[in-house]
């Protein structure tokens, strides 16, 4: 399959996890990658596991210079900018009063700024090609976690300000979708993964019985993108394993 064959893909957070097997499903299925992290180490070999198809570039997202630097570059590079796709972020657990003010504002800078950021660095290039944009949201930008506020605040902000972005692009062609994944095996949950009480409890709460490996969510990233979806827009699927499906009572028997 090459649904994005001549298509010219931006991805954030590239260099791992969500964002690294996003970009390589994008380069399987034809695409021109524009791939955008800190990491250079990593970012540089995701970009030579595509090949001469993809173009690396360090980027701060929370740098609206750096991301207007970025699309620039994608355009110079390949000429247009069809698809963005806004993957990268950072976390932070902990309860309100516990650690710095400037956790919170890290948190918001890469995971709600970034978003904007980048979507307002690239809208008019998507215009001109009535392209789309695909966030990486959360569960947690649908409901509550437990020591886990400054995430949640920025990720409901990135599940509304989908919706908001979706209603006001529609009629000019572009759409806005989100993923929402709950657990999913990457570096960025390595905190989450050496605690095997967490993840059992994890895999209890959720349905399939397992938390969600990188490449079980690039195939709705890739589907939101695609003509598949081009009636799609505003939506935040969960991509989650069902857990979303609860209304949070334990399993009856």
């Amino acid at each position: 399959m090459a649904r994005f064959t001549g298509k010219v893909v931006i991805v954030t957070g590239a260099a791992s996890g969500i964002g690294r097997a996003t970009a390589l499903h994008f380069g399987r299925e034809g695409a021109k990658l524009v791939l955008a992290d800190l990491d250079e180490e990593k970012l540089t070999n995701v970009a030579g596991e595509i090949g001469a198809e993809a173009a690396a570039k360090i980027t701060d997202v929370g740098d609206y210079s750096a991301c207007e630097a970025l699309v620039a570059f994608a355009i110079e590079r390949f000429g247009r900018v069809d698809v963005l796709v806004n993957n990268a972020g950072r976390d932070h657990l902990g309860r309100l009063d516990e650690g710095d003010l400037s956790d919170f504002t890290k948190i918001i800078e890469a995971d709600l700024y970034g978003v904007v950021h980048m979507s307002r660095a690239a809208i008019k290039a998507l215009r001109e090609t009535k392209g789309c944009i695909v966030n990486t949201s959360s569960v947690s930008g649908i409901g509550g976690d437990w020591n886990h506020s400054f995430y949640c605040a920025a990720k409901g902000g990135v599940t509304n300000f989908t919706r908001a972005l979706a209603m006001d692009e529609a009629a000019g062609g572009v759409r806005v979708n989100a993923v929402n994944p709950s657990l999913v095996y990457t570096p960025f949950t390595k905190g989450m993964q050496d605690q095997p009480d967490l993840v059992e409890a994890f895999e209890t709460r959720i349905p399939m019985g397992r938390g969600a490996k990188p490449e079980d969510i690039t195939g709705p990233i890739l589907f939101l993108a695609s003509e598949d979806a081009h009636f799609v827009t505003g939506v935040n699927l969960p991509v989650d394993g069902g857990l979303s499906a609860s209304n949070g009572q334990p399993k009856l028997s």
